[in-house]
């Protein structure tokens, strides 16, 4: 059977991160089944956070309800309990029998059924610091509680990534510079070896750099190795997203491959996997 977990080539192993979830292709993001799948198995895998209204996190991309569920509006407005009761949709936009998870609800089930020890579950913060207060940060360490080994928590601000994890023993931290003003800046200067000394000065502390793959690729390109660098600094890096397994996106994985990328999110882990042992 096809191993949806990582690939080794040349000696080194990539890790392969179930995006939102997935396992293939044609997984809906977010349901119970496959996250425990998952960390039974021993794979890597990321979810998002939303903030809710009552000082919680919703497992969730986007900040508005309407496409990713059957509900409407802000998640920032909607209660906790409002917000289990609305279903997720699929890839189609129809609406599946899996409802909106929250984080505590998450780490329950993960108690219930212990992870196995190389399993790695991102929390993706899919906002600022300005988003947390006591009661949030204090709710999201209680949740996670000694699950903390198993996971990574991280995102596009530094601030809001350390003010969770220094809340929760045990918890690692990742960074993502792809994004704001900083990615704005790598696209008008060009200047890819800036752009990563500023992402590891931002955070010092990251176990993961996320770089978006097409970036890495462009560096490489032009002649400067991303991947090597954050490495020498004692990071790891995850290459992200790869959504769709063709003849283009093989090519390109077999490119970060070689340069030694630590870890690919994809959408379909199984049939990159199945397509990189052909």
């Amino acid at each position: 059977m096809t191993n949806p977990r990582y690939v080794e080539r040349d000696g080194h192993r990539t890790w392969l991160k179930w995006h939102r979830g997935r396992r293939r292709a044609s997984d809906p993001a977010f349901t119970g089944k496959r996250l425990i799948e998952a960390m039974r198995l021993g794979a890597s895998v990321e979810v998002d956070l939303v903030v809710h209204a009552d000082h919680g996190c919703a497992i969730l991309h986007d900040l508005q309800l309407d496409r990713e569920t059957t509900g409407s509006g802000l998640v920032a407005k909607a209660r906790a309990s409002e917000l289990r009761q609305l279903y997720l949709r699929g890839a189609d936009g129809r609406p599946i029998p899996d409802r909106v998870m929250l984080l505590e609800d998450l780490c329950a089930l993960l108690a219930d059924d212990l992870p196995h020890p190389d399993s790695l579950l991102q929390l993706d913060f899919k906002q600022d610091a300005a988003a947390l207060d006591p009661q949030t940060i204090a709710g999201f360490a209680a949740s996670i509680g000694p699950l903390a080994p198993h996971m990574i928590v991280s995102g596009g601000d530094a601030e809001a990534v350390e003010l969770l994890a220094a809340a929760t023993p045990g918890l690692r931290r990742g960074y993502d510079p792809c994004y704001g003003a900083s990615l704005a800046k790598l696209r008008s200067s060009g200047d890819f070896g800036r752009f990563t000394a500023d992402a590891l000065a931002t955070a010092p502390r990251a176990d993961f750099i996320y770089l978006s793959y097409e970036i890495v690729l462009e560096a490489d390109q032009a002649g400067f190795d991303m991947i090597a660098a954050c490495q020498a600094e004692g990071h790891r890096v995850d290459a992200w997203t790869i959504s769709a397994v063709n003849p283009t996106t093989l090519s390109q994985v077999n490119r970060l491959l070689a340069l030694k990328v630590d870890q690919i999110t994809t959408d379909d882990p199984e049939g990159l996997a199945m397509a990189l042992t052909i």
